[in-house]
């Protein structure tokens, strides 16, 4: 039980990513982009957010409570801002191109963050996998939104 205030510690930093990521929310510049037959409705994006982020919570406290304050901590604090930028990038100022290369280098950190994470804690690597998942799809759907709409 008294490692249950580090949990919500957790919990509290991936939900503020969240929330400063929700700060830019698809609007009507969104709304006129063509998009490919793979893009998945704008309700689906909130619960899996959700999901993922209490998934990387949980991950991370796993390995935290484990190892304490490493370096695989380090870069899952990296990887959420990271995380966060990319909403800000696309959805705030219209930069699908900037926020490509956010993603990329964000699917790159949670790759190297699942390793890292799994030859601490299997299951903390494990809870990892669909988060990599998820943004390798975004990145793909951010590419294509980006090629088929040159002129943004």
């Amino acid at each position: 039980m008294r490692r249950l205030p580090s949990l919500l510690v957790f919990l509290i930093l991936t939900l503020a990513a969240g929330w400063a990521a929700s700060l830019s929310l698809p609007d009507a510049w969104y709304a006129g982009l063509q998009k490919p037959v793979f893009n998945p409705p704008n309700w689906v994006f909130p619960p899996v957010w959700t999901v993922l982020y209490v998934l990387m919570a949980f991950s991370a406290w796993r390995v935290w409570k484990r190892d304490g304050l490493t370096a695989a901590i380090v870069l899952w604090v990296v990887q959420l801002v990271f995380n966060a930028a990319w909403m800000w990038l696309f959805f705030g100022l219209h930069r699908p191109e900037a926020s490509l290369i956010d993603i990329v280098i964000l699917l790159v950190l949670i790759v190297m963050l699942t390793c890292v994470f799994w030859r601490r804690d299997r299951l903390a690597g494990v809870l990892l996998m669909p988060y990599v998942i998820w943004v390798a799809y975004a990145a793909l759907l951010n590419y294509a939104l980006w090629q088929m709409n040159p002129a943004t």
